[in-house]
């Protein structure tokens, strides 16, 4: 048994009774063997999922806030190293299928994500509220994936008061503007902390171009460790804002910034001829499943084709794909294929100098590989 924590609508023979939505049920092989005990989903193609492979320990919100803490105890040693800003829970990676928690300083926002989440809100909030620490939990469980498990968005305090208007995560030495109630995920890309001690090893000296910048992280970064020049593109003018306020909070100039699609701006970057010594990509997720791989592959592929074509002899491209449905196989190749598409209109060549990935706080169990979502390449041209 590979203990793999999904159990998919197909795969279910029968279901016996009318279990109700997030409601705990006793998950058996063909044969009639327990296997353990799952949440329900009646709406989602992920029809049940497991909370473990034991049918005697029963399902109780002592279970459930033990986890939490466990989870919280484990990202210790995260929130000492030089930030005060870490993912706590991760979903199934543990234990706790459908939650997604993050903290910034005195404040946790998370995410329920599905039904069996749903079905023990308050115990997850009681839990989440309880830990060393914590002054307030928001939620912000307003994603598209709430859609598949028939579930309306639910945005707002969960414990404590109103998040303060200026919260922000600390990250060796540097400030970020959380922004929990409107900003994307749960204001901030804890995943990415990796990436961002990539870009400080890589931007001194260099022209570097920030492609999806989002509020700036990586532009800051740049510019704090000398960049020569900085250019962020984003299609939103918010996040824009948002990215020049942090700039201030660093005391740092992050260049030239433009609200603009990505694909149009780097079409006319290349037809001006510009070229950068550090390219940065890493675009929203462009595949929410399997059937959209094809159609995000191609969109992943012109991305990066613009992005070689830009690079400057010596240059680094960091390109990332945060589509879980994209593997770290077929990232690659999609990637490779654009720079053979590149070689072929001029004489340079890339080549793999570094991988990146999410970091230590969002683990992936053995048995789940679907947990490691973030897949990034380090490429650098002739």
């Amino acid at each position: 048994m590979r203990r793999h924590p999904w159990v998919f609508s197909g795969a279910i023979e029968r279901v016996t009774g009318t279990p109700e939505p997030g409601e705990t049920v006793l998950v058996c092989t063909a044969q009639g063997t327990a296997l353990g005990l799952a949440a329900f989903s009646p709406a989602s193609q992920i029809r049940a999922r497991m909370w473990n492979f034991d049918a005697e320990q029963p399902i109780t919100a002592e279970l459930i806030a033990g986890r939490i803490a466990a989870a919280a105890q484990r990202r210790e040693h995260v929130l000492a190293g030089g930030t005060n800003s870490a993912r706590l829970v991760f979903s199934e990676a543990d234990g706790v299928p459908g939650l997604i928690a993050d903290q910034y300083g005195d404040t946790v926002v998370c995410q329920l994500t599905t039904a069996g989440a749903e079905a023990w809100r308050e115990v997850i909030a009681d839990a989440l509220a309880a830990l060393p620490g914590v002054a307030r939990v928001y939620e912000r469980s307003d994603a598209d994936v709430r859609e598949r498990e028939a579930l309306a968005p639910n945005v707002g305090v969960l414990r404590g008061d109103t998040p303060p208007p200026n919260l922000l995560a600390h990250e060796n030495g540097l400030k970020f503007a959380v922004d929990v109630e409107g900003g994307h995920k749960t204001g901030f890309y804890l995943d990415q902390r990796d990436g961002r001690a990539a870009v400080a090893q890589w931007a001194g000296g260099r022209n570097v171009l920030n492609v999806f910048s989002y509020t700036g992280a990586f532009s800051v970064i740049a510019a704090k460790h000398g960049a020569a020049s900085i250019m962020s593109i984003d299609s939103s003018g918010p996040a824009l804002a948002t990215a020049s306020r942090n700039a201030q909070l660093n005391s740092v100039d992050i260049g030239e910034v433009l609200e603009a699609d990505a694909f149009t701006a780097l079409r006319g970057l290349r037809d001006r001829a510009r070229h950068f010594d550090l390219i940065l990509l890493d675009p929203p997720k462009l595949a929410n499943n399997a059937k959209q791989v094809e159609k995000a592959t191609r969109a992943y592929k012109d991305l990066n084709l613009l992005a070689i074509k830009l690079l400057a002899p010596g240059g680094v491209l960091m390109t990332w794909s945060c589509s879980g449905a994209v593997t770290p196989d077929l990232f690659q190749k999609v990637v490779a294929g654009a720079a053979l598409d590149a070689a072929r209109m001029s004489s340079s060549s890339v080549r793999i100098i570094g991988r990146l990935s999410q970091p230590i706080d969002h683990p992936v169990p053995l048995a789940f590989p679907e947990a490691e979502y973030l897949k990034g390449l380090i490429l650098q041209a002739d």
